[in-house]
C-alpha cells in the first residue's frame, strides 16, 4: 500500500550538487529501513544508503563523506543531499523501504517498496 515516489534528479556537471527526495505516502510502520539504491546502465543495483526507525545511517563506501541520508517523519519523505558530484555517481536513483530494520536486515532483498526511479547525470 506504500508507494514511494522519487524527485530531484537531473544533470548537473561534477562537483556539483543534487537533492533527492522519496515521498512515502501511507508510511505507518514503527520499525523500518529506509534506502537508495542506484543502477546505471549494464550494472547491478548497487546500495547507497539507509536510515532506520532510530535514526541510524548506513553509506556504501563510495559516497561516504558526501552524499547525506535523511528523513522528515512528519512528512513521510526521505532525502539523500549529495555533494561533490562524480560522473560514477550517474544512475538511475531508487528509493526503497522495508518493515525491518536495518541492523536486522540489509540487502535489497530487504525492501518490500521500490520507487519507480530518479535519474541523476553527471556529464564527464
Amino acid at each position: 500500500q506504500v508507494q514511494p515516489v522519487e524527485s530531484g534528479g537531473g544533470s548537473v556537471q561534477a562537483g556539483g550538487s543534487l537533492k533527492l527526495s522519496c515521498a512515502a505516502s501511507g508510511w505507518t510502520y514503527s520499525s523500518y529501513c529506509m534506502g537508495w539504491f542506484r543502477q546505471g546502465p549494464g550494472t547491478v543495483r548497487e546500495f547507497v544508503a539507509a536510515i532506520d526507525s532510530g535514526g541510524s545511517t548506513t553509506y556504501a563506501g563510495s559516497v561516504k563523506g558526501r552524499f547525506t541520508i535523511s528523513e522528515d517523519s512528519t512528512k513521510n519523505t526521505l532525502y539523500l543531499e549529495m555533494l561533490s558530484l562524480k560522473a560514477e555517481d550517474s544512475a538511475m536513483y531508487y528509493c526503497a523501504a522495508g518493515a525491518v530494520d536495518c541492523v536486522d536486515c540489509g540487502g535489497a532483498h530487504c525492501y518490500d517498496y521500490w520507487g519507480q526511479g530518479t535519474q541523476v547525470t553527471i556529464p564527464s
